[in-house]
């Protein structure tokens, strides 16, 4: 999963940088994600003070659909979207309802949220920087190599006709299988234990019933919890045969990644990734997502630091050996880089329609550079 969230200001003059402002009155509407990052962009863009109230990028307040809501056509298998009324941005639809909440076997090591929903280890480290012991580097290791095994089984099984309730299925008991806990799962409510993104979704799509078509391409992003840390990876795939513009994008995305862990080493700043990434993106036709960050990662699944993909950023810090992050750029076909979110308050679309791509690995950073800690087989060029 992403980080933190980039300031939402349309016009923040200081680079959108990772933003914990949150406006009280979207808070209290239950409208999770308003923040800026300071007093000047919040009073500009957030409309608190009007009737219909809704924070930027036109983001409507989270709502459970109601099975029984007689305003909802279902389809002959039973299925149905149950956000109707909401102004779609392409083609990609929910297709309801979600399967039952999964189990996870007692024996399993859970993180502070499995019950609650809600991280209060990462409240209480916020803006801590961990430098983890070699014991604890180990751990990593062991987390996110299971992480990387559990991406590859699902990713075995992309095809047309399956569902992504069905991958969820497949990643859930791949984890609980290696005696883990998958991360998504009731992390701040998210309903299921992978985030699945087809077509136009950014990042954090759910799964459902819908099916995979030819032409397709799908993000799966994989996390899971063991012994004590997180592992964190996610790679975009394609359903069969995909158009030139798809496979581009893809391409692009893996290069934005690749070229910017190569330059990740003791001393090299958080801010400059983005200065890699975004040039890579533009010069392919492509934008970069600024409002979701990669993050840091170990027993908290999102902490400091949290790198943005984009150039001309104002994020402070640098690289440290025993660190460890993750940096998972989101490259969106065409010139828009904003996104909006649909009423599940979680799914991420780009705001024209276009496709959207995402890679991702969690790095530790060594006295000497970088090692990739869900490093797999190099993809083959599509």
């Amino acid at each position: 999963m992403s980080g933190t969230v980039a300031c939402q200001s349309a016009k923040c003059p200081n680079g959108h940088p990772p933003s914990k402002l949150e406006c009280p009155t979207c808070h209290k509407l239950g409208i999770q994600g308003s923040f800026f990052c300071g007093q000047e962009c919040f009073k500009a863009d957030c409309k608190s003070g009007q009737k219909s109230h809704k924070r930027v990028h036109d983001i409507v307040a989270p709502r459970k659909p109601l099975l029984d809501d007689p305003s909802i056509s279902k389809s002959g298998d039973g299925t149905f979207n149950p956000f109707h009324n909401f102004e779609f941005t392409g083609s990609m639809r929910p297709v309801y309802p979600l399967s039952p909440r999964r189990i996870i076997p007692e024996h399993i090591k859970r993180p502070d949220y499995a019950e609650s929903g809600e991280p209060t280890s990462e409240v209480k480290g916020a803006g801590r920087l961990r430098i983890l012991t070699l014991e604890e580097q180990e751990k990593m290791r062991v987390a996110c190599r299971l992480s990387r095994e559990v991406l590859d089984i699902a990713a075995s099984h992309v095809r047309p006709g399956i569902t992504t309730d069905e991958i969820d299925a497949i990643v859930h008991e791949a984890t609980i299988e290696r005696n883990a806990y998958p991360s998504p799962l009731n992390y701040r409510d998210f309903p299921k234990s992978v985030c699945t993104s087809l077509n136009e979704v950014i990042c954090h799509g759910i799964p459902d019933q819908r099916k995979l078509q030819e032409g397709d391409i799908i993000n799966i992003d994989v996390s899971l919890y063991y012994d004590g840390f997180h592992g964190d990876v996610n790679a975009t795939y394609p359903v069969g045969r995909i158009d030139d513009e798809s496979k581009k994008l893809i391409r692009t995305t893996r290069e934005c990644l690749d070229e910017a862990i190569k330059l990740c080493k003791p001393g090299f700043l958080i801010r400059d990734i983005g200065k890699t990434i975004e040039p890579i993106a533009r010069a392919n036709g492509c934008s970069v997502v600024r409002m979701y960050t990669g993050h840091g990662i170990n027993e908290l699944f999102h902490c400091t630091p949290y790198p943005p993909h984009y150039a001309k950023n104002k994020a402070i810090g640098m690289m440290k050996p025993g660190m460890t992050l993750t940096i998972e750029p989101m490259i969106n076909i065409g010139s828009h880089w904003d996104l909006v979110h649909w009423p599940d308050n979680w799914t991420a679309t780009t705001v024209d329609g276009k496709k959207s791509a995402q890679f991702e690995e969690t790095l530790l950073i060594t006295e000497t550079g970088v090692e990739v800690l869900t490093a797999g087989k190099p993809m083959e060029l599509l």
